[in-house]
């Protein structure tokens, strides 16, 4: 037993939670990553971005997401008069690790007749570097705006990238980085899973490698996955993604079974975010009681970074959010 648990044992966390979202008027939002008991209490449950956008339509006060940095940023972007807070303030993201500001404002400089479309898994300061951001949602429509004689620069993720490269036949410069959760996935493995399993179809995320995504019946966001789910006649459905959102599928669909794929040790254990499993009920409520930690952002980089994000809205209005929330 942590101190940390050792000084709230015997607190009920759930009821302690209650009462702290109303004294500080704060809302709770969940990403389909989190462990289900974050994912139960919170006011709403969804993909980053949505999560952001519905906090913002709130008369709340606070934000706290359960989620990782990225997100939280995201949130105070779009809501720079509310106080946000991160139940962990170490809960990052490997694709944000993979391409620092500097590092990435020097690539542009090198390529200065490419625009640079970047995945929302970024920092603040890569948001601001870039000309649009994109959610696995929405990059295709936004794609599909792109004059094809304009050069691309395509960031963080690779994967993604080579996705959307391949389906558009367009070649972009892809930056280097990998979502180490999807990285994991073998091919082997998931081939013997579905000969187990012959008649359940696969949903990837476009974040998986091709070894991964060639083999799925459906490829989408968190959101599309967890709908994809609702629609099929299928009994069983083998998912390759963070398996947390297996939770929301079981809350939705309590008939059907779901199988998350496969890491190379046959099972779906290593591919549980590390970040997104730093935050906790006891940390969600320190973060809530304390008011900490808190995602604060230069008004200067703030705006600079919601150009870029307005521009997504903008030219993916009809996609972005589309089913992406459940509300508790």
């Amino acid at each position: 037993m942590t101190a940390q648990s050792a000084s709230l044992a015997g607190l009920d966390l759930r009821a302690e939670i209650d009462r702290l979202r109303k004294e500080k008027n704060a809302v709770i939002l969940a990403h389909y990553y989190q462990k289900p008991e974050l994912q139960d209490i919170a006011d709403f449950v969804g993909d980053s971005l949505e999560l952001s956008r519905k906090a913002a339509e709130t008369d709340a006060d606070v934000i706290a997401f359960c989620g990782v940095k990225f997100m939280a940023e995201v949130a105070k972007i779009l809501s720079p008069q509310k106080t946000v807070i991160l139940p962990d303030v170490n809960a990052g993201c490997s694709l944000e690790d993979a391409c620092p500001p500097e590092k990435f404002k020097a690539f542009r400089e090198a390529h200065p007749d490419h625009i640079a479309i970047t995945y929302i898994n970024c920092s603040t300061e890569v948001k601001a570097l870039s000309d649009i951001i994109v959610t696995s949602s929405s990059a295709e429509k936004i794609l599909s705006q792109i004059p094809r004689d304009q050069k691309i620069i395509f960031g963080p993720d690779r994967h993604l990238g080579g996705y959307l490269s391949r389906k558009f036949d367009r070649e972009m410069l892809l930056w280097p980085g990998v979502c180490i959760v999807h990285e994991a996935f073998s091919e082997t493995e998931l081939l013997k899973l579905k000969a187990q399993h012959p008649g359940a179809p696969i949903a990837a995320h476009p974040e998986c490698p091709p070894t991964i995504v060639d083999h799925a019946d459906y490829v989408g966001s968190t959101s599309g996955i967890l709908n994809y789910a609702k629609t099929i006649d299928a009994d069983t459905l083998i998912v390759a993604t963070e398996p947390h959102i297996i939770h929301q599928m079981q809350l939705a669909i309590p008939g059907k079974t779901f199988i998350g794929a496969p890491g190379a040790d046959g099972n779906c254990n290593c591919n549980i975010c590390p970040y997104m499993a730093l935050n906790t009920m006891e940390k969600l409520y320190i973060s809530l009681r304390d008011l900490t930690p808190r995602i604060e952002i230069e008004e200067g980089l703030r705006l600079k970074a919601k150009e870029s994000l307005d521009r997504m809205l903008g030219m993916a209005s009809g996609t972005v959010g589309m089913g992406d929330l459940g509300a508790r």
